[in-house]
Parts: structure tokens; sequence; C-alpha cells
């Protein structure tokens, strides 16, 4: 069972996102900042992370940067999940060490499927 670290500020979505990867068979870890998926992603070592952008203190973004570019964390696979649609924040997302970028409202099968692709499953 994969472990999976959702970084987002709204109850709401970590509660829908936790609710449909749990229903297939994935374990969840959740913060509510980038600050705290940053520290979340060394100490519980997740098999892959979603992650929100807009954020109050550090954004989305940044927390990726953050992550991909420390030698502890940099092998965790990054999906950022956002409302922001625009072909710009996707390439900024990806530059930033995301390996895959899915806007939100999130369509459950796309992103199981992105999630399964990236673990190799």
């Amino acid at each position: 069972m994969a472990n999976i670290l959702i970084v987002d500020d709204s109850p709401t979505e970590t509660y829908v996102t936790s609710t449909m990867l749990e229903k297939h068979g994935f374990a969840v870890i959740t913060a509510n900042s980038g600050e705290d998926g940053v520290e979340k992603s060394k100490s519980e070592k997740p098999d892959l992370i979603l992650m929100d952008v807009v954020m109050p203190g550090m954004n989305g973004f940044q927390a990726a940067r953050q992550i991909s570019s420390d030698p502890e964390t940099s092998s965790i696979p990054i999906i950022i999940v956002s409302t922001k649609d625009q072909e710009t924040d996707k390439m900024w997302g990806l530059r930033q060490g995301a390996k895959d970028y899915v806007t939100k409202p999130t369509n459950e099968t796309e992103l199981i499927g992105k999630i399964n692709t990236l673990l190799g499953a």
C-alpha cells in the first residue's frame, strides 16, 4: 500500500481527495500548508505527494521546489493539484520539480491513473 501525502489548506479538498485515494487502497497523510508539507515529506517519506499551489505562507510551487531539490526527498514524485489551469502554471509547476500537473476539480480516473503511472503500478 503506497503512502500519499496531500498538501492542501482546504479541509474540504483534503477530505474529498483522501476519500478518493483510500477507496483505491492508498494510505493518506495530510499537511495543511507548504511548510508542513516540506516537513512531513522528510519525516513521513511518502511514496508520492499531491501538492496544492494556492496556500498562505509557502505556496505549492515553493514547497515543490524545496522538496525536489533536497537530496533527502528529491526522489518523491510530486503531482501539482491546483485550480490554476493556465499552460504557464503547468510549465512552472513542472520546472519546480513536479512530475505531473492536474487541475481541480480533479477527475478521479485521471488522477488515479497518473498516481499509478508515477508509482509504477
